[in-house]
């Protein structure tokens, strides 16, 4: 026999009074979000040769989530949906070009101070905020100090991380990023427009005189040039650590970031252990390029990228253990994921794979493939949620700004679409189903592919527009392009889309047809229906991540020192504090 609805509801309210009266206050929140982590990277979800207890016990004690969805397969747009509960488009963090994410600091786009972020509802309720890690939402708007974008303009009290996200070139001798510009050269157009100038000459139809030829060799030695100086300089104009407002380390030295950071967010749980807060825990790694501290170095079966999994899991591991001295445990809401799914194109100066595992979800980040949006998602609150529990219901990391709001007594924005739903009825076994019945997957401001999970139905059928052409032609990668593109001539349509059913077929290896699948027609013109509608319910919005918003412009660059000095400093003391313990051990 069913329980009645109104029953698990009231069950459900008698856990939250019940935890809020031994605590007398509101629940805390403490979000770790971990960088192009893999869901197969984890114990917990099937990986059995890399050790991550930590994380490992944060799912034997909580809700682990088996079809839990990133909103947008880059970093950029992901940690917007995260923050808003929206689809990045609406907020105009969905790029219509090539790049789409920030790679310079002294950008002009960012997440619009209109946006409503998670931190900035729960602050009104007289919580403490916090965001330790990497940001990669924006900075600056105008000059060098406005900080219109930064962490504490989104409802952030405390901030100590990076702006931008980690690249192979804050690390010495690991290359460079940019190597990857000659991608995006226009080689063909070039050599035929050479050709062609040479062909035109030697048939006496132009003359090219001396002066001409000399002038191109400047201009490409100039190009050059640039292009040596910005490779040069990166390092000290993009890998920094601010604290607050102030730069603190600029660059910074990797190998130590996670345990720096660790010991930041300690600091934060005990200064604030006495009124509610909301913690955002957003690591650095394991993004390429990749890093690992001594103490984890070498320790894995999976070179440097699972030497870094593990000290993550260990940070995880520090934190839990410090809302447990604090006796915070019990009130006290930990959520666990990625960003979107690992990194398979990346490949080291030294040849090395630099990629995690997808687990049996084809492809990776930057694609809408399962194994780039399908993401660890795992919930823990001792007491309110059930311990050792799955659920295999489409979820989203957009339902996290809701399920905050109301366990925090914020009110939801009525003057926006929220396209996150309250996850707390689902976890506690109140519902059975997900209230998401459509997503909506973007490759950058493209609706690439639409996920639909019908009424009284077990089937998820998802459909793709277009997809990623890779190379090799059989592989899930496209290591053509170092990343998977969303344009032409990178990506393949399709009329009709390609339909699958993820609960017969989760891996997307065979297609269906009308020969293969009765409702093959019925159910593309439903999705095609739900994408119309949600098409319509999109606003025009100033886009924050266009060429223009992502260039480089000097008059923003934050800078600890002078240009003249290429911005170096070193006053961090977590620093000291560091040389400190070691020199004790």
């Amino acid at each position: 026999m069913k329980s009645l609805p109104w029953i698990h509801c009231t069950l459900g309210l008698l856990l939250l009074c019940t935890a809020d009266a031994d605590s007398g206050r509101k629940p805390n929140f403490v979000f770790m979000m971990v960088d192009d982590l893999g869901i197969g990277d984890l114990g917990c979800y099937g990986n059995t040769t890399l050790r991550t207890p930590n994380i490992d016990r944060l799912a034997l004690d909580g809700v682990k989530l088996t079809h839990h969805i990133a909103a947008a397969p880059l970093c950029t747009p992901s940690r917007a949906a995260f923050l808003t509960g929206r689809y990045p488009i609406r907020s105009g963090m969905a790029a219509h070009g090539r790049m789409g994410v920030f790679l310079f600091s002294a950008s002009s786009g960012g997440l619009p101070q209109e946006e409503i972020t998670f931190a900035k509802a729960v602050k009104v309720q007289g919580y403490s905020t916090a965001v330790i890690g990497k940001w990669h939402l924006g900075l600056n708007c105008e000059d060098s100090a406005d900080h219109c974008h930064h962490p504490t303009s989104h409802g952030f009290d405390y901030f100590y991380g990076t702006i931008m996200t980690h690249l192979r070139d804050c690390q010495p001798g690991h290359g460079s990023v940019l190597y990857f510009v000659h991608g995006y050269i226009p080689y063909k157009a070039l050599s035929i427009g050479l050709v062609s100038l040479a062909l035109l000459h030697i048939k006496g139809m132009i003359t090219v005189t001396r002066r001409v030829v000399f002038g191109f060799l400047v201009l490409v030695g100039v190009v050059v040039s640039l292009f040596g100086v910005l490779v040069y300089t990166f390092p000290n104009l993009n890998c920094f650590v601010m604290r607050g407002t102030e730069i603190v380390e600029q660059p910074y030295t990797s190998e130590n970031l996670t345990q720096r950071m660790t010991s930041e967010a300690i600091e934060f749980l005990e200064r604030n252990s006495e009124r509610p807060f909301l913690l955002f825990f957003s690591f650095l790694q394991v993004h390429t390029g990749l890093f690992a501290s001594p103490l984890f170095r070498g320790r894995s079966q999976h070179g440097l990228y699972g030497d870094a999994v593990m000290e993550v899991d260990w940070s995880v591991g520090q934190i839990m253990q410090t809302l447990e001295r604090l006796n915070l445990k019990e009130n006290t809401l930990v959520y666990m994921t990625s960003d979107q799914g690992p990194h398979l194109e990346e490949i080291s100066i030294h040849g090395e794979m630099h990629g995690g595992y997808s687990g049996i979800y084809k492809a990776g980040k930057s694609t809408n493939w399962e194994g780039g949006i399908r993401i660890p998602g795992i919930l823990r609150w001792p007491g309110v949620l059930p311990a050792g529990k799955v659920i295999d219901e489409p979820t989203s990391n957009m339902d996290i700004f809701p399920t905050v709001l109301n366990l925090a007594g914020a009110s939801i924005p009525s003057d926006r679409v929220i396209d996150g739903h309250d996850l707390l009825p689902l976890l506690q076994g109140q519902v059975e189903r997900s209230e998401h019945e459509f997503m909506f997957h973007y490759c950058n401001a493209q609706l690439n592919a639409v996920r639909w999970h019908p009424p009284n139905s077990n089937a998820i059928w998802k459909a793709f527009f277009f997809t990623p052409d890779f190379y090799p032609e059989n592989s899930s990668t496209c290591f053509h392009t170092h990343i998977c593109l969303c344009i032409k001539p990178y990506v393949t349509f399709h009329d009709p889309p390609l339909l699958y059913d993820l609960s017969k077929d989760p891996t997307e290896s065979t297609p269906l047809s009308p020969d293969t699948e009765p409702q093959f027609y019925s159910v593309l013109e439903v999705i095609r229906a739900a994408a119309s509608r949600h098409a319509e319910s999109l606003k025009p919005v100033p886009v924050q991540v266009s060429l223009q918003q992502i260039a480089w412009k000097p008059w923003l660059q934050p800078c600890c020192s002078s240009l003249s000095q290429l911005c170096t400093c070193e006053r961090d003391h977590q620093i000291e504090k560091l040389r400190n313990e070691l020199r004790k051990e």
